[in-house]
Order: structure tokens, then C-alpha cells, then sequence
């Protein structure tokens, strides 16, 4: 079990990440691809990434085992600003730093000719790992990301009204199941017996869609906290049979014709920044039927993500959506 110990300090300094992480969405990722789990999901998405791969990836093989501890230094925290700056980060980690996490992959097991080789000279090695992660991020995560985008703005959402509701204190109440909040205490479900403690530096939530059953911490205490965990706005994507592991412009492209007419328009601009369907039918001005019809072509289309939470469900514009705004381009 993971253990998160919160003072007073570290509960005013909780925050949620404002996007997705690129690197940590591309490392779980790789996971989720040699995992055989979760096939109504991931199942379309393994065999149209697997297809698509024409790079090695057997440095990526080699440092992210299929369970357990990968390397702080493939996930740095300025991931949390867009793929470019990621990369740009781990281009600049110490090989020192490197040398000394590897040996933390090696225990417990024999290394790898390859990993004990990247081991030695990790600075020579480096350029090939770079080129790996480029070349499975374009295969496997960035045909999706506007996909990825939606469900984590949705997430956010969700997670924003738990905090205005009731603060910091409700908004960890609030996080999946496998998240337990016992003040001061955040427990998870964990492969490892682990206590981390804030110490006055907070704690980032990253909501991630590739995270799966469990949620991930960086295995440094010194480095920046930060707790990786499963999206639940994937969860309710799930239903439809894997329809969400598809590019979104194959989704998007069958239904958009249907976007038409000033009610729409009205419906869409009226969501904001998150709307459950009784509040969208008030805020537009429509029956509570037809704010339901309404969003369900939208979502069809792209422009909305709807997470369930409880009897209630919530309605967010995706990035698709909020550029169709921001041009005017819906028809009237």
C-alpha cells in the first residue's frame, strides 16, 4: 500500500495538473501495450499502434520492465509543460543521475545485457532512447492526443467542482476508488509497502488516461511530488467497445454533419467550463430532453466528453470543440 502523508501546508498546495503529460502518457502507455488487459479499451489501440511501429524499441524494452519500478529520470516534471520541453529535460539529466536509477532497475534480477550496457555508458546510449520515444510517441500516443486531451480536461472538470464544493478535502474524497483519503492520510493500493511524505511541498495530481487499476509515484522522495492516476473519464469510454482507442478524426468525421443549426451553437457555447445536462438545459434555454439529445450529438461528433459521476453526469468541451467556438464556425 502507498501511504501519502499531508500537513496542513501540503493540503493548501494540492493542484491539478493543466494538461496531460506527454512523457508520462507515452511511458504507461508502453505498458498498456504488451498488457493483454483491458481489450474493450485498449484492444483496436495495441493493434493499430503495433502496425504503425516500424522503430526499435528495445532501449524503451529495456528500461520499462512490464511491472513494476521504470526510472524517475524518463518522467521529469517539466513533462508537465508539452512533449518538446520533456524531452529537453531528460536530454539533460546527469548521467550520474541515470547510472544511479538504472542500478535501482537492476536489483533484484540479473540486468540485461542491454541494460547493464545502457547502464555503462548511459550518456553514449541516450540519443538511441530519444529516438526510440519519438518514434513510439508518434506510433502510439500523439494520433490520439486530441482524444487524450478531452478526457483529461473532463476529468479536471469533474475534480474542479469537487474542490469549489468543499476544498481540498473533497476534491481527495473525490478521486477514484483506488484512492482512499483517511486525513491526513492518502492511501492507495500499491504493488510496494510505501510511505511518502509532502513535508511541505503539496502534491500534483497528473489524471492520466493510459494509467491503469492503480496509481503511479515517482520512486525519488526527494523529487517533486507528484501522483500519477487512472483518468475516470476513461472508465465511462470504456463502454463503447473501444471506440475511444480510435483516432478521433474517424470518429469525428462520420457525425460532424450532423452539428448544425443555431440550438446547437447555443447548447455548445453553453457547457462552459462544465455542465451537468439539467444545468446545460437551463443555461440554453431547451427542455431537459433536448439539452440530453443535444450533447449526445455533440459528444458523437467530438466537441463534448460527458463523465458520469453517480446518478449525474457532466459535460466538457473538448479542444475540437472549444476551436470551433473560438472560430465561429458552427452553422446557424
Amino acid at each position: 500500500m502507498l501511504r501519502i502523508h499531508f500537513t496542513g501546508v501540503d493540503l493548501a498546495r494540492v493542484r491539478m495538473a493543466g494538461r496531460p503529460d506527454a512523457l508520462w502518457e507515452t511511458i504507461l502507455s508502453f505498458h498498456r501495450l504488451r498488457d493483454r488487459r483491458d481489450v474493450r479499451l485498449f484492444g483496436e489501440w495495441r493493434t493499430t499502434t503495433r502496425s504503425r511501429l516500424n522503430s526499435e524499441t528495445r532501449v524503451l524494452g529495456a528500461l520499462i520492465p512490464s511491472r513494476g519500478y521504470f526510472p524517475d529520470f524518463l518522467t521529469p516534471v517539466e513533462g508537465q509543460y508539452g512533449w518538446d520541453t520533456g524531452l529537453d529535460a531528460l536530454r539533460g539529466i546527469r548521467p550520474e543521475r541515470m547510472r544511479r536509477e538504472l542500478h535501482v532497475l537492476g536489483q533484484g534480477a540479473p540486468p540485461s545485457p542491454r541494460l547493464r550496457d545502457f547502464a555503462d555508458d548511459a550518456a553514449r546510449h541516450l540519443p538511441r532512447l530519444m529516438d526510440e520515444l519519438r518514434g513510439y510517441h508518434r506510433a502510439a500516443v500523439e494520433p490520439y492526443w486530441t482524444h487524450i486531451q478531452a478526457q483529461i480536461e473532463a476529468e479536471r472538470a469533474a475534480r474542479g467542482r469537487a474542490l469549489l464544493d468543499g476544498g481540498a478535502d473533497e476534491l481527495l474524497a473525490s478521486l477514484p476508488p483506488m484512492l482512499r483519503w483517511r486525513a491526513p492520510v492518502l492511501e492507495c493500493d500499491y504493488p510496494v509497502d510505501r510511505d511518502v511524505r509532502l513535508r511541505g511541498r503539496g502534491l500534483l495530481l497528473q489524471p492520466s488516461f493510459f494509467c491503469r487499476r492503480t496509481a503511479v509515484t515517482l520512486h525519488d522522495p526527494e523529487l517533486p511530488p507528484v501522483l500519477v492516476y487512472p483518468a475516470a473519464a476513461q472508465l465511462a469510454s470504456a463502454q463503447t467497445g473501444g471506440e475511444a482507442a480510435r483516432p478521433v478524426e474517424e470518429q469525428r468525421q462520420r457525425t460532424l454533419g450532423k452539428l448544425v443549426g443555431h440550438t446547437r451553437s447555443v447548447v455548445l457555447r453553453a457547457i462552459g467550463d462544465g455542465a451537468t445536462t439539467s444545468e446545460l438545459a437551463r443555461r440554453a434555454g431547451v427542455s431537459l430532453a433536448s439539452a440530453s439529445q443535444h450533447a449526445c450529438v455533440m459528444r458523437e461528433a467530438g466537441l463534448v466528453t460527458t463523465l458520469r459521476r453517480g446518478s449525474a453526469v457532466l459535460h466538457t468541451v473538448t479542444p475540437l470543440g472549444a476551436a470551433l467556438l473560438k472560430g465561429g464556425a458552427v452553422a446557424s
